[in-house]
């Protein structure tokens, strides 16, 4: 039988999302397989860490290249977002609190890409006057990964319905992102 990597992966970002200070023998369990072949694929949780965070922002960078973010207005294309991230929530939830993998030297450069195409889209909807301009992108960037690390969660704990997820993210970040009309 062949393991099946990403599979593996899976379990154990659902397993560390969950419980972040999960073993390895745990992981392994998780996953359906025993610890020697959990360490033959991954030396330690070091390794398992960045190996859900290549995963992590591989599936981001696909989430924001199918949400087609310069279509439509800003705020159509945060919605695609969303919708587009949603399967790799859980996943992104872990990363984003993993302080282990913002620390030091060896920042994963992957990091500074996906802030750079999410600040980029704050940015544009802020000059087309969609957004609020008082708040930097920077700080959007982190506050949509906020929302969406803590909605994943809810999801999980079963305190909020899974199909409630796209709604729940964009309809809280956007009441507080949106540019208000004056009248």
């Amino acid at each position: 039988m062949t393991l099946d990597r990403e599979q593996v992966l899976r379990s154990a970002a659902a397993l560390l999302s969950r419980k972040s200070t999960a073993t390895m023998d745990e992981v392994a369990r998780s996953a359906g397989i025993g610890r020697a072949t959990l360490h033959r694929h991954f030396a330690g949780r070091d390794a398992l860490v960045g190996a859900l965070e290549d995963l992590g922002i591989r599936e981001f960078e696909a989430a924001l290249d199918s949400a087609g973010l310069d279509e439509g207005s800003a705020e159509d294309g945060l919605r695609r977002l969303i919708a587009a991230v949603e399967p790799s929530a859980g996943l992104l939830a872990f990363l984003v609190t993993e302080n282990q993998l913002f620390e030091g030297d060896d920042v994963n450069e992957g990091w500074n890409r996906l802030d750079a195409r999410v600040s980029a889209h704050f940015r544009r909807g802020q000059e087309r006057g969609e957004f609020r301009i008082d708040l930097t992108p920077a700080w959007l960037t982190e506050a949509l990964y906020g929302l969406i690390g803590s909605c994943a969660w809810s999801v999980q704990t079963g305190r909020v319905a899974a199909q409630d997820f796209p709604y729940m993210v964009v309809e809280l970040l956007l009441g507080g992102a949106r540019r208000s009309v004056e009248k």
